[in-house]
């Protein structure tokens, strides 16, 4: 459908898509699995431009490299090496007919959202309709506003800033991390599996970690950037490119050779997100996740320490996690673990995985536990370092009591379960089990609280109850 916007004739069409088809699987297959992308150290391969020459000698890599602005680099690190040394037997295999319709649909695709309504409606017919199961187009005004969010973020994050970010949230923000930081303090040094010299490494990371909240101490520079208003004959395309070439330009070929700015930031403000960065050692809160759910200043503080608290607690808990366990509190990929306090580790989160990968989601579909572990060891561990940040601030401020009739206890839980209302279409459901590295919200509302002890106290839970977990099968990681 797509390839007959180009002129071609349906069956000419058809044709080019059997064939796109079949070169996308032949470079799909040599590719690991998600699951295995997890770990960094097999997606770190620094590979010399000769030995590059040597693994797919039919590309110049030379010229490449000048060709896309980076002239002069003699190592590059490859995410797959497999991959790449496959490279040599599918050129080999492929007429060059077949690269050049290969890469005439890519080309197609990658500018579909930026090209006539018709092409736009048959890439979301694709994309949203039949792989998500969406059922309308969001409003063009959105989809403008997306645009814009997507390639000048931090310009439309300014504004942002400016009309709705108070200055007392980022206050107040930096008052719940540190009751966080200092529950997970305490909760590290207590691990009963962790070896004493691995503690004073993981505390040292722990307190390393660069803490960002609310937006950039130094905007982006947009001046060079030529936007051309319709007025002046610019059109979408023509400014969707000369956004992304400034942002490649800017964000990586000027860096080539730079040391590393660490006061950069890679999400913008007006992100309804968090991150942890493992190679910064940094967690990053952008200014739109504080406020409802998550953080709500006329709430009490069992609701903000089971919303904003939790994410908190989450993105902390990413740093020491199956993947940004790699890394170190300098942000070096480097090991900092004893071998037998890894096993453990490892045995741990394992437990977590087989914890995961027991529910079924959809008739046959069960959540895959290895690939969403980090997120799922976020959750955990998250969780119970935010409870136990709650009740040092109550311990220092006091408790309000009963609101509602629950205590601040049970409103933590509730509130952590609020941030996850989700609801699915099947499609989505099933994208989202594939490959998501999350599992699906609805579940992340209440599957790592039933490892919590806390919980069931809270609520007094017992044998039958539907999110009942006996003791002995709760699992307790950080």
């Amino acid at each position: 459908r797509m390839l007959q916007f180009l002129g071609d004739t349906e069956e000419e069409a058809a044709a080019q898509a059997q064939t796109v088809l079949a070169f996308e699987t032949k470079l799909a297959e040599p590719r690991m699995d998600k699951v295995d992308r997890r770990d960094a150290r097999k997606c770190y391969n620094p590979r010399s431009i000769s030995q590059l020459e040597g693994m797919v000698p039919q590309i110049n890599w030379n010229a490449y490299l000048e060709g896309i602005g980076a002239k002069g680099v003699d190592t590059l690190i490859l995410g797959e090496v497999k991959y790449i040394e496959s490279l040599k037997n599918i050129f080999a295999e492929n007429k060059v007919e077949d690269w050049k319709t290969f890469l005439r649909w890519s080309t197609l695709n990658g500018a579909a959202s930026a090209l006539s309504m018709e092409i736009e409606e048959a890439n979301w017919d694709f994309y949203a309709k039949t792989m998500s199961g969406a059922e309308k187009q969001r409003p063009l005004e959105e989809r403008a506003l997306s645009t814009v969010n997507g390639l000048l973020g931090e310009a439309l994050g300014k504004l942002y800033v400016d009309e709705k970010f108070p200055p007392e949230a980022k206050k107040t923000a930096e008052e719940m991390i540190a009751k966080v930081v200092e529950a997970y303090d305490t909760r590290i040094k207590a691990l009963p599996w962790m070896s004493e010299e691995t503690k004073v490494k993981a505390l040292e990371k722990l307190h390393k970690i660069n803490i960002k909240i609310g937006y950039p101490d130094k905007w982006k520079d947009y001046s060079a950037l030529k936007i051309t208003p319709v007025e002046e004959g610019g059109t979408l395309f023509e400014n969707m490119i000369a956004a992304t070439e400034w942002n490649y330009i800017t964000n990586n070929i000027e860096k080539l050779g730079e040391p590393v700015d660490k006061s950069e930031w890679g999400m913008a403000p007006q992100v309804v997100n968090a991150y942890y960065r493992p190679s910064f050692n940094e967690i990053v809160f952008p200014a739109a996740i504080l406020q409802p759910p998550f953080y709500d200043y006329k709430a009490d503080p069992a609701v903000n320490f089971g919303g904003i608290g939790a994410v908190i607690g989450h993105e902390i808990s990413h740093g020491f996690d199956d993947s940004g366990s790699r890394f170190d509190a300098e942000g070096n990929l480097n090991n900092w673990w004893t071998e037998d306090d890894l096993s453990a580790f490892e045995a741990l989160g394992e437990g977590l995985a087989n914890q995961y990968s027991a529910i079924e989601v959809l008739p046959g579909q069960n959540i895959n536990g290895k690939l969403s572990l980090g997120e799922n060891i976020g959750d955990l561990g998250g969780t119970n370092a935010a409870l136990d940040g709650l009740r040092l601030y109550l311990a220092e401020n006091g408790d309000p009591g009963l609101i509602d009739g629950y205590t601040q206890e049970q409103r933590f839980f509730l509130s952590w379960a609020t941030i996850w209302r989700i609801q699915y279409r099947e499609e989505a459901m099933m994208r989202q089990l594939k490959l998501g590295p999350h599992s699906p919200g609805n579940y992340r509302a209440w599957v790592p609280i039933r490892n919590l002890d806390a919980f069931h106290e809270a609520f007094g839970t017992k044998e039958g109850d539907p999110m009942y977990l006996a003791p002995e099968e709760r699992i307790k990681i950080w």
